[in-house]
């Protein structure tokens, strides 16, 4: 079986303009899995990513609004606890979806600690903003007291700000190793996975950090020897000039013609830089190739025929379709 790791987008468990009730996440996620089911089908040994964000923030918000009977929970088991939340909702339906074709898989969401780097630039500048929207008053009170670090982020108020460092190391990817080669289909280092740090005598602690769940799935692919990592987004693939009356779809690109864009495309940092940059990673750093396409294109893309295909240098040149 080929092995290729496969990050699903926020859409995948969240679409646009939905409430993020568990309800329509649960829909979604039974969507997605007959998606996964068709790879299955056609061959090869998925190892599933996926992110968190909007999971994080709901429990980041309920740990403000029960601040004064509850004590907070810190952001590293936040990570934890929507890892097993969406890791449940995965695994049994794709359960599920396998059982209605007919497919025996074991299934297996693992809880991964994803190692980071005490020296990383980003603890010393916090960007990524997480959790409840609250006034100028409460956040200046947080930034004296806890000596948090937050920002004003548009007319709806200030956003706590964490580190977002590199992902060094997959912690469980021995573990990993084994699912795999007893044939389970896995689903690890959801939502980047929880960032911890290893101390001077080899214990393991955890951070107040957030792992882009791209550049995870970019490690953990390197880890495993994947053949491709497959991003799956709810976009076509990646566009340079985007929103723009010249805007133009990749369709296959060398590594070294990516990076040379990556220095000249605003991608934005919220929503296909960290794709991008994911994607280059891959194969700059020994992968096979990186495909970034449409969830409901996922064969497609695989098979080179949808999205956006990275390759190393010895493969096509760049092209376009509009």
């Amino acid at each position: 079986m080929k092995r290729i790791v496969v990050a699903l987008g926020g859409n995948a468990i969240l679409r646009a303009k939905q409430l993020s009730s568990y309800e329509e996440q649960f829909d979604n996620v039974r969507r997605t899995c007959r998606q996964i089911v068709e790879l299955i089908a056609g061959g090869y040994q998925p190892i599933f990513t996926h992110g968190n964000g909007p999971q994080v923030g709901n429990l980041l918000i309920q740990n403000e609004a029960a601040s004064a009977l509850v004590p907070e929970v810190p952001l590293d088991v936040c990570g934890a606890e929507t890892q097993g939340q969406i890791g449940y909702m995965i695994q049994q339906a794709l359960r599920n979806e396998l059982h209605a074709a007919r497919l025996v898989r074991p299934v297996v969401s693992l809880l991964t600690q994803v190692l980071v780097d005490a020296d990383d630039p980003a603890f010393a500048q916090p960007v990524k903003p997480i959790g409840p929207f609250l006034s100028e008053e409460v956040a200046e009170q947080r930034m004296r007291d806890k000596r948090e670090t937050w920002a004003h982020v548009d007319a709806r108020g200030w956003r706590k700000l964490v580190p977002s460092p590199q992902p060094v190391g997959i912690v469980d990817v021995e573990v990993i190793h084994a699912l795999l080669d007893a044939g389970a289909v896995v689903v690890a280092c959801g939502g980047g996975g929880v960032p911890v740090l290893r101390r001077p005598d080899g214990q393991l602690r955890g951070v107040e950090a957030v792992v882009d769940k791209d550049l995870a799935a970019a490690r953990l692919a390197l880890d495993i020897h994947a053949e491709t990592l497959l991003i799956l987004t709810d976009v076509p693939g990646v566009a340079v000039n985007f929103g723009k009356s010249n805007e133009r779809y990749l369709r296959r690109l060398t590594v070294t013609e990516l990076g040379t864009l990556l220095v000249q495309e605003p991608f934005s940092a919220g929503s296909m830089g960290p794709k991008v940059r994911a994607a280059y990673r891959f194969v700059h750093d020994g992968g096979g190739r990186a495909t970034i396409c449409a969830l409901d294109d996922a064969i497609a893309g695989l098979e080179g025929k949808a999205g956006t295909v990275v390759v190393p240098d010895d493969a096509m040149q760049l092209s376009f379709h509009p």
